[in-house]
């Protein structure tokens, strides 16, 4: 990433120049670029062959030898990159003036096509870029749409869950309650989701039932949805070989039922290889039937307030917060992105034969897309792990999205989007932090509905960013952004929006941290739904291996204690007993990267015969530590958690498994031991699995082994030996 800002920073600074000149530096810089990357490719193989050698190297040292002898590299070369200007400079010379005609041919093309090419690599990104070509085209205070062709009638409103939930006016004394007061909360089961835990401060709190088969007209849904739905909804399924004879499957059906009471969910079974798909598109149909309702009802609030009479003033038409963005999606990488941007068009498509006006399409298939010549050949990785990589997987992005009737426009600036789409660390850029002068996040002042997907992957990403973003959720803007207060609804301008914000959140399991965010950053007023199945059988029946599991139980005072007390049990109790030299191809596997650099500490301490592998080592020390816990050289092999995520690699020579921790994904617990089989010596009666946990492991160790086991190993405080015999 520093490298492509300061090619762009440099880029930059030719624009300024004339035309010519632009072009004249461009055509200089490939050629001096191009010798930097010839070097860098054979810089990169020959580390590789580094790898080959056996010669050991400490990952962080040799990132930093890397550096220091790049930049002296860099150095060297400048007089070899002089004589290829000087050589090159005549030919430069004289086709100088067929280059320069060429270029602004190209870029008065490109821009009579109505294409913005400053995203282009070539032509130098100097800002992030934003549309504001289309300003006034889909500017909510500047359009108008007749009474008689908005949402609904006065019948239907009273019975449109929106309307319900945006134009209750709630009393400072029911917000003290809510502020104050427990939630009580009930349990009920329902036919696909399993058991749901409903919450809510609320003293009627109605307990909600699964919809049977509904029609279209008692969804509420706005009218063009009601056609696209079920077309765009049968595509999704017969693509992914699932038939349904309606128009939701029964997963998105009873979803979709709690989503349109406006109540936040919390749904912690969605995996991209069997349900991803289907839970996107159906978030994708509530969150833009919510933008399609709410900007029809400001647009026909324009055509009213422009017929009536003058003088006459009146609050009735107050149908917008402080600033326009109503919904914010939050995804791991540009491939979900792109997913979400096709949804949203495909819904808003009516009629198959008439595309709907898309701005800046093009630009956004090129950043977003992916060429699938990228990707390596003949890598085997598991099915889960091809679903969850697929496609552009570059995690820093952000983008908004406009949505007029008919139109949609990519690269909103965020005050004038409806939705914004962005990964945690999109949002933390762009949020700053305390003390820096460039910083903006009130344009979250007013969002009305917050999707949060995968919400498993930014615990491998950077969990801190989510939380950051919490943190400034539904805040007062800073500035007005020319706002008109008397279109403001009054639950924003009393700073209430958060008890009306409703939350979407969808993960593939269960954990602490994400329950956390639902407990503690969830102030809907509606309430909270939760689905709470409890898994019978574990991801240890998975395991095809004969081996015994010896899980280990630590007595630690307090859930802030455990981290300390896990590493002086383990250097206490488990690791003398793995010192003796029979017990070699020991590998250890340490979720939390704060507690495997802790053991490495400790381990290079006490001197003891070790290799390790993270999320940054490089290729090259990867290949080396491979080898030498292959060859036995090695005696531990210390493996963190994001590595295993990141890359899936198979660990060849495990003779003795230790699980510092459980993981955090409970099927990698018979990955990991399923490599033991990749031996060449076959089975040893000698393996052996060690697993560590404690008291306030229960979610992973469920996930693990089962609830009934799970409930034993809990009560007893002995150690608890199980034997897979490869056939549980």
């Amino acid at each position: 990433q520093s490298e492509n800002s300061d090619k762009s920073s440099a880029e930059s600074d030719s624009e300024t120049e004339p035309e010519q000149a632009s072009v004249y530096h461009k055509l200089l810089a490939t050629l001096k670029t191009s010798p930097e990357s010839e070097s860098e490719d054979d810089d990169e193989s020959e580390s590789e062959e580094d790898g080959e050698s056996g010669t050991e190297m400490d990952s962080e040292e040799s990132q930093e030898n890397g550096e220091a002898e790049g930049g002296e590299e860099d150095e060297n070369n400048t007089p070899d990159k002089e004589g290829i200007f000087l050589l090159f400079y005549n030919l430069i010379y004289f086709s100088f003036q067929q280059i320069t005609a060429t270029a602004e041919q190209t870029l008065g093309e490109e821009q009579a096509d109505g294409e913005d090419v400053s995203c282009d690599p070539n032509h130098g990104v100097t800002e992030e870029f934003t549309d504001v070509k289309h300003e006034s085209e889909f500017s909510l205070e500047t359009n108008f749409i007749e009474e008689e062709s908005g949402d609904c009638d006065a019948d239907e409103r009273r019975s449109n869950p929106f309307k319900q939930h945006m134009d209750k006016e709630m009393e400072e004394k029911e917000v003290e309650k809510m502020s104050t007061l427990s939630k009580s909360s009930s349990q009920i089961k329902w036919p696909r989701l399993g058991q749901l835990t409903f919450s809510s401060t609320s003293e009627k709190q109605k307990t909600l039932k699964p919809d049977k088969e509904v029609s279209m007209k008692q969804l509420h849904l706005h009218k063009p949805l009601e056609v696209t739905w079920p077309k765009v909804n049968k595509q999704l399924l017969s693509s992914l070989n699932k038939s349904c004879d309606s128009c939701f499957t029964p997963l998105q059906r009873e979803l979709f039922c709690i989503m349109n009471t406006y109540r936040d969910l919390f749904y912690p079974e969605r995996t991209a290889l069997t349900n991803g798909e289907e839970i996107r598109l159906v978030y994708c149909l509530h969150a833009l039937n919510h933008v399609l309702k709410a900007n029809a009802q400001v647009l026909s609030n324009n055509a009213k307030r422009r017929d009536r009479k003058p003088g006459v003033d009146t609050d009735e038409y107050r149908d917008q917060g402080l600033t326009r963005p109503k919904v914010l999606m939050v995804v791991p990488f540009r491939e979900c992105a792109l997913r979400i941007v096709h949804n949203l068009i495909s819904l808003l498509e009516v009629k198959s034969d008439k595309k709907i006006d898309v701005s800046n399409k093009k630009r956004f298939k090129g950043e977003f897309g992916s060429d699938p010549e990228e990707k390596p050949p003949n890598l085997k990785r598991p099915e889960d792990y091809e679903a969850v990589f697929a496609g552009n997987i570059d995690d820093h992005f952000r983008i908004g999205v406009a949505i007029l009737q008919k139109s949609m426009r990519l690269y909103a600036p965020f005050y004038s989007s409806d939705i914004i789409i962005a990964s945690p660390l999109g949002m933390r850029t762009v949020i700053g932090a305390e003390g820096e002068k460039k910083r903006d996040f009130d344009f979250l002042s007013s969002i009305e509905i917050l999707i949060i997907d995968q919400a498993d992957i930014y615990l491998m990403q950077n969990w801190e960013h989510v939380l950051h973003l919490m943190k400034h959720m539904n805040l007062l803007p800073l500035d007005s952004h020319g706002v008109d207060f008397s279109r403001v609804r009054m639950l924003n301008l009393n700073n209430w929006s958060k008890y009306y914000r409703q939350t979407l959140l969808f993960s593939a399991l269960q954990d602490p941290q994400i329950n956390s965010i639902f407990n503690k950053h969830c102030f809907n007023y509606t309430g909270q739904v939760a689905v709470r199945n409890i898994p019978q059988i574990g991801s240890i029946s998975h395991v095809v291996v004969q081996l015994p599991h010896v899980f280990r139980r630590l007595e630690a005072e307090s859930l802030n204690s455990v981290i300390d007390t896990r590493f002086q049990f383990f250097i206490d109790k488990v690791l003398p007993e793995y010192r003796d030299a029979i017990m070699s191809h020991t590998l250890v596997y340490v979720p939390s990267y704060f507690d495997y650099v802790r053991l490495r500490n400790y381990f290079k301490k006490e001197e003891l015969n070790f290799v390790h592998i993270c999320e940054y080592t490089k290729k090259a020390g990867i290949c080396r530590a491979r080898r030498f816990f292959l060859k036995g050289e090695k005696q531990f092999l210390l493996l963190t958690e994001r590595f295993h995520f990141y890359k899936r690699y198979t660990i060849k020579g495990i003779k003795n498994l230790i699980f510092y921790e459980l993981p955090t994904y409970p099927h990698f617990y018979s990955e990991i031991c399923n490599m033991m089989k990749a031996t060449n010596s076959g089975v040893d009666a000698t393996w052996t699995c060690t697993v560590l946990y404690s008291k306030y492991d229960a979610q992973k160790l469920a996930a693990v082994v089962g609830i009934d086991r799970t409930a034993q190993m809990l009560q007893s405080k002995k150690n608890v030996h199980l034997f897979i015999t490869g056939e549980n």
